[in-house]
């Protein structure tokens, strides 16, 4: 295979929405961030620390980029706007793209937080949307937890006093992650990513995060993190949540491929798929129904996509978008891709 550096330039397509192609990430700087995206994905990006990535994205505050055929180096916004057919029928697009991949890399714990509804953000954001959220693991230390929610009932008031008094950790319920664990993290639930964590974020189009708490520390210009507490208590669900369970998940297998479906909510649909051809001649096909696109983020291994007499050369990190209206695919390799739709 070429490398990862320069197979972007050797790929050409027509200037049309139908073909897959490759998406350069917005990175983020943030200070619980460590180094593993470029050192075990090959982001090579400037910044340090790399603590997310956002693969998919069309949101103001970090554009993702197309990064291989003839639309190369424009932004994924521009490329929908010119060619809108590419997002589909399905009623959640709206010509918009929905939803916003990240890779997090969470070397210290972030910072506890909370995320608004719609509604809430229709009328406190200027229309902006809300945040639901899925974490799906890709690695955690031995020791590595989630903060999810509040291990019982607590009213406004005492929220508001533990936050004050640094003992807002008390209330919040501590689950231990691994490898391969999946969170749905609805809007208004109290959360926060602990140390040791690496892990894909897929969530609706939207970057409003209120802070609560973020352990007193001093950012890179000497001063602590903004917090939103008012707007936090305000949105913030006071009731204990209940303990996440790891849904029951079916793999349903099929010449050189296996798939399951991670979740399906009123915001997106995942999928995870493994692809293994290395030892049969024959690709497996994808193609997209003209309902949605889809984003196929691989989170382990690499190969090959062909189409239309093209190949797409991809290595475990890389995101591809592929429109709605897609030509077919045949993919070769063995890899593991997360597959997301509206």
């Amino acid at each position: 295979m070429i490398s990862k550096s320069s197979r972007w330039s050797n790929v050409r397509g027509m200037k049309n929405s139908g073909k897959p192609f490759l998406l350069q990430p917005a990175g983020k700087d943030y200070l619980w961030g460590g180094n593993r995206l470029n050192e075990e994905f090959s982001k090579n990006m400037p910044q340090f620390p790399l603590a997310e990535t956002w693969e998919c994205s069309t949101h103001p505050d970090g554009q993702s980029k197309v990064a291989s055929g003839e639309e190369k180096g424009k932004y994924l916004s521009d490329y929908i706007r010119r060619y809108p057919e590419c997002m589909g029928t399905h009623p959640r697009t709206k010509e918009e793209l929905p939803i916003l991949i990240k890779l997090i890399d969470a070397k210290e714990n972030l910072s506890v937080q909370v995320h608004p509804t719609d509604e809430y953000a229709a009328k406190k954001e200027h229309g902006a949307l809300g945040k639901s959220e899925l974490w799906y693991v890709l690695d955690a230390s031995k020791d590595a937890k989630l903060m999810y929610g509040l291990s019982h009932d607590i009213e406004k008031e005492e929220l508001r006093q533990s936050i004050q008094d640094g003992t807002l950790d008390q209330h919040l319920q501590k689950i231990p992650v691994k490898k391969d664990d999946l969170f749905f993290v609805e809007a208004g639930t109290i959360h926060a990513i602990g140390a040791g964590a690496l892990l894909v974020e897929i969530q609706e189009n939207s970057n409003l995060t209120y802070r609560m708490y973020d352990y007193d520390r001093i950012d890179k210009d000497g001063k602590k993190r903004t917090l939103q507490i008012e707007k936090a208590l305000d949105v913030a669900n006071r009731k204990a949540s209940k303990r996440p369970v790891q849904p029951m998940r079916v793999l349903k297998y099929r010449n050189g491929c296996a798939s399951e479906l991670l979740t399906r909510c009123k915001y997106f649909e995942v999928h995870r798929v493994l692809i293994n051809t290395e030892r049969n001649r024959r690709m497996v096909s994808y193609a997209s129904d003209g309902t949605s696109f889809r984003v196929l983020l691989c989170v382990n291994g690499c190969g090959s996509i062909h189409f239309d007499g093209e190949v797409l050369e991809f290595f475990q990190g890389d995101c591809i978008f592929v429109p709605a209206n897609s030509i077919e695919m045949r993919i070769h390799g063995k890899a593991t891709f997360l597959d997301v739709r509206a």
